[in-house]
């Protein structure tokens, strides 16, 4: 199906002037992660991703689930989601929490961002955008008592585009919608569809360019973390050390850390909670996760443990240490095309409930964030647990907690691995501790 681009909101598409500073020029997807990123990706002989292929490829990803859910489009509210169709991103740590931003992708039709006050110029680097629109916002921040009247008009504009491009299909996807929106889209007779499930299954599989990116990610990732680890003495408070780390992986093009998961000594077990304003004492473990949404907004999701200070290693700690290391090690063994993720459960290692507490999950997906699947311990599969099968251009996480539950060390150890035709290949580089092995 043809279609021409709305001449009023047209995204500002032009020509550079070598040399000048403009809106084309300044756009930070076309400055990219910057020169102390790219010349250590230089040295470390790390090859440039081509953007405009992982574009393409991403969004025929979501068209292609669109069709076999026979939907006419899909709307997103989720950042992730939308960088990941759109690559197209404002502010997505706020509008996680604020609808203030959305972007609709129809099957066989235009790629529309209704951006937060109307700014255009964000999504000139990607040609793939159809429109740019204002966005209609009926959270009741902007909206107040009039949110209902604003969803109306909201559901009205979406219902004329699906009318222009969807061939009469009235199921729309949908990741995240307030009750008002919801209710607007069904009186113009829409069947909403669980985008989630949409957009987790096309983000599923990386293409060759999405792999280049994410080793640069990674790379950059690794590079912080030593540059942290330089810090890394008796005293520092857990928090100082945290925001060194965040500082040096956004000086490498990083975006946000999603979480705040490094703890020391007996704050480290259990696991979860966040960093404090606690100072690390000598002879403590340390763990940490990184949880980094990084440069092109691919996420490094790799966790290490590190002895403060220049004691040796206790027994107790390198036993502890050395469960987490093997378990990571062996259910990295298990990786490999065709197997389920039923029998990654049943057949990976674990350490007995009441001896040992242990990590969410034994495995799960990553890309722009955690994503699909999350792969549960034996014990935890029942009637509703999902299974599948692992496949190529997949890249999971394998993961490891182990603390006692009466206290004392804990440890917290992960990997990123990417499914190859033929196995399994190790993303994150990153040593671990030889000392703390037994």
């Amino acid at each position: 199906m043809s279609f021409t681009k709305n001449k009023r909101y047209q995204p500002i598409i032009g020509a550079q002037i070598e040399g000048t500073e403009d809106i084309y020029s300044l756009n930070r997807h076309t400055l990219g992660p910057g020169d102390l990123a790219e010349s250590e990706w230089k040295e470390a002989g790390l090859a440039s991703p081509n953007m405009t292929s992982i574009r393409e490829y991403r969004l025929q990803r979501v068209r292609d689930k669109l069709k076999k859910f026979d939907c006419a489009g899909i709307l997103l509210y989720d950042p992730l989601n939308i960088r990941y169709a759109t690559d197209s991103t404002n502010m997505s740590a706020w509008t996680s929490h604020n609808a203030a931003r959305y972007a609709l992708v129809m099957t066989e039709g235009p790629v529309i961002v209704f951006e937060f006050d109307g700014h255009e110029f964000l999504s000139n680097h990607n040609p793939l955008i159809t429109e740019v629109r204002p966005a209609t916002t009926y959270l009741y921040f902007t909206a107040g008592e009039f949110s209902k009247n604003r969803a109306k008009i909201w559901a009205a504009e979406i219902a004329e585009i699906v009318a222009q491009y969807g061939s009469g299909n009235k199921r729309l996807a949908l990741d995240h919608c307030a009750p008002e929106g919801v209710q607007e889209l069904q009186n113009h007779g829409f069947e909403l569809v669980n985008g989630e499930e949409v957009m987790e299954l096309a983000r599923l599989i990386k293409s060759d360019d999405e792999i280049v990116a994410m080793r640069r990610s990674i790379y950059a990732c690794e590079k912080s973390i030593e540059m942290m680890r330089g810090h890394f003495e008796p005293g520092i408070t857990e928090q100082k050390l945290w925001s060194l780390f965040q500082m040096e992986a956004v000086s490498r093009g990083a975006e946000w850390i999603e979480t705040r998961l490094l703890t020391a000594g007996p704050r480290a077990n259990p696991w979860y909670q966040e960093c404090s304003s606690r100072a690390i004492q000598s002879g403590e473990l340390m763990s940490f996760d990184t949880d980094l949404v990084g440069a092109y907004g691919y996420c490094t999701d790799m966790s290490r443990c590190w002895l403060c200070g220049d004691e040796k290693a206790s027994p107790t700690q390198k036993d502890i240490y050395t469960k987490a290391h093997e378990q990571v090690r062996q259910n990295i063994e298990r990786l490999r095309p065709g197997i389920t993720f039923k029998e990654l459960s049943f057949s990976s290692k674990e350490y007995p409930r009441d001896e040992f507490r242990h990590y969410s999950m034994l495995y799960h997906g990553i890309g722009l964030c955690d994503e699909y699947p999350a792969i549960p311990f034996s014990w935890e599969w029942n009637e509703n647990s999902f299974d599948g099968t692992v496949k190529p251009g997949m890249v999971l996480c394998v993961e490891s907690y182990v603390g006692r539950p009466d206290g004392g060390p804990g440890v917290k150890l992960e990997e990123q691995v990417l499914i190859t035709e033929t196995g399994h290949e190790i993303l994150t580089n990153y040593p671990f501790e030889s000392d703390l092995l037994l």
